[in-house]
């Protein structure tokens, strides 16, 4: 991760079948699901269930280090690194657990930005960026964040 996150979600989850290729290994757009998964939980923890369907991914990037495989134990855990005025910048790693001999490893990593639309607007249909709520700010980056604290794009 670069720099020190602002909060943090982490979710421990297996790679299923449904997740991986004949060979067992899993498809790369699983990370999308755990990394999902681990914002999820951040934002339930905080009390801010109405953040996903406002806030849309603008950004997706990802580097797949390493295969994960079929009953492996996986820990993800998401970084949130920015909060700007209607964007939040997200760092993400995605673990797999030690497997038959095989030790821990670092299996993707990477980084991604959501906006935030409002609740009730859909991307795509005419939705634009508006600006997060400030009780949203203060429950995932603290007080400081509504002085000014944080770096705005």
């Amino acid at each position: 991760m670069t720099g020190e996150p602002l909060a943090v979600g982490v979710a421990r989850t297996r790679v299923e079948w449904v997740d991986t290729d004949a060979a067992g290994i899993y498809h790369n757009s699983t990370v999308i699901r755990f990394v999902e998964s681990a914002e999820s939980r951040l934002m339930v923890e905080r009390g801010l269930p109405d953040y996903f369907p406002s806030s849309p991914r603008v950004r997706f990037e990802a580097d797949f280090e390493a295969p994960l495989f079929f009953t492996q134990d996986v820990t993800t855990s998401v970084c949130l690194m920015r909060v700007g005025t209607s964007s939040m910048h997200w760092e993400f790693e995605v673990w797999g657990e030690e497997l038959d001999g095989r030790p821990r490893h670092r299996a993707a990593r990477g980084r991604y930005v959501t906006v935030h639309i409002g609740v009730g607007n859909r991307a795509g249909h005419g939705a634009t960026s508006v600006p997060w709520p400030t009780d949203w700010v203060t429950a995932l980056a603290g007080e400081g964040a509504l002085d000014g604290a944080l770096p705005l794009p």
